[in-house]
């Protein structure tokens, strides 16, 4: 998901701010990538990290760490931790979806082979574990490694629940927090922990990466229908054509007539699906207006997110990271 449609970009005003420490997580992050017997493994790895993103959520880590007055190393470990987490899930996603294309770019098992990205993604949270143990807090390790389980737990609910059609809203936030909001908020929460901050401030900070993660995933979905393909880095319509039950259209779903039911079974649940089907999907939404719906729901979340840290000290990084809120939904409005 990209995130450089808006005309401000606060995550570039962040990283600015914390551009030593993150100069510190890129040289962690290349040095723990290396491999001195599997060469294939930094090539992988760097193919996926070469390709871009914005390392957001390892920004997050060093944001609320810096937020809550740490002076430590140990962030920079927790942030390329982070990183390494997301890139394995990413490398293991492609394999999943069978994507080609990832960031705008070939995926790196259409490049290599499905064997090499689940078996790099595996070394990589392998490392991630290494790293996150070097800070010797078990509370970290505690956080982290229940983030990695419940990102696992998430995804493979969605394989079951994707094309379901008795899924509904509360069974996709369940996907959601488990394969995208759970990373966010282990993040943010992680940086108050190695500050040693008060149990309320890291429970705000928590609390702003789950909101945050969810906003962020609700635009990712509804982008797949409204987005291009420059915005995204994927082709519009992949979600449908990958039969995954995402929000604008189980709120469709829910509102569907038997004719319109029977078009979802076909093609969602059983897969059958011809020219012209993406058009139809697209005009039920409309019908019943979800592509708006769910716009308010991810303005929402984002709201939500604003709210959880309004309760912290007055500090730059405190608005950086409320802009950012808004700034995750605004080529939403």
């Amino acid at each position: 998901m990209s995130l450089d449609a808006a005309a401000t970009k606060p995550h570039e005003a962040l990283n600015a701010l914390l551009s030593a420490d993150m100069d510190a997580v890129n040289a962690l992050i290349r040095d723990r990538m290396a491999s001195e017997h599997a060469p294939r493994i930094p090539e992988v790895t760097a193919h996926l990290v070469g390709a871009g993103g914005k390392r957001l959520r390892p920004m997050l880590t060093l944001a609320a760490a810096r937020l809550c007055g740490y002076t430590g190393p140990y962030h920079v470990h927790l942030a390329a931790t982070v990183e390494f987490i997301h890139t394995a899930t990413l490398l293991h996603d492609d394999v999943v979806d069978e994507s080609a294309q990832r960031r705008g770019r070939p995926t790196a098992n259409l490049l290599w082979d499905n064997k090499s990205s689940v078996l790099v993604g595996d070394y990589l949270f392998s490392r991630s574990f290494q790293l996150m143990t070097e800070t010797g807090s078990l509370d970290v390790l505690r956080i982290l490694s229940n983030a990695s389980a419940t990102i696992a737990e998430g995804e493979v609910l969605q394989l079951t629940a994707a094309t379901d059609l008795a899924t509904n809203e509360g069974i996709y936030l369940q996907v959601v927090r488990g394969k995208t909001a759970a990373l966010f908020s282990a993040a943010t929460e992680v940086g108050g922990v190695i500050a040693d901050a008060e149990e309320e401030h890291v429970k705000a900070l928590y609390d702003y990466g789950d909101a945050l993660g969810i906003a962020f995933q609700i635009a990712d979905d509804l982008l797949d229908y409204q987005g291009s393909t420059a915005q995204t880095g994927k082709n519009v319509g992949d979600d449908f054509r990958e039969r995954k039950l995402t929000l604008p259209v189980i709120k469709a779903v829910a509102q569907a007539t038997d004719e319109e039911r029977a078009f979802w079974v076909r093609t969602i649940e059983k897969g059958k699906q011809v020219e012209g089907d993406l058009e139809q999907a697209l005009a039920i939404m409309d019908k019943y207006q979800t592509l708006d719906a769910t716009r308010q729901d991810a303005l929402e979340w984002a709201d939500k997110a604003k709210v959880a840290i309004a309760t912290l000290p007055q500090h730059e990084i405190r608005d950086l990271l409320a802009d950012i809120a808004d700034y995750v939904v605004a080529r939403l409005t």
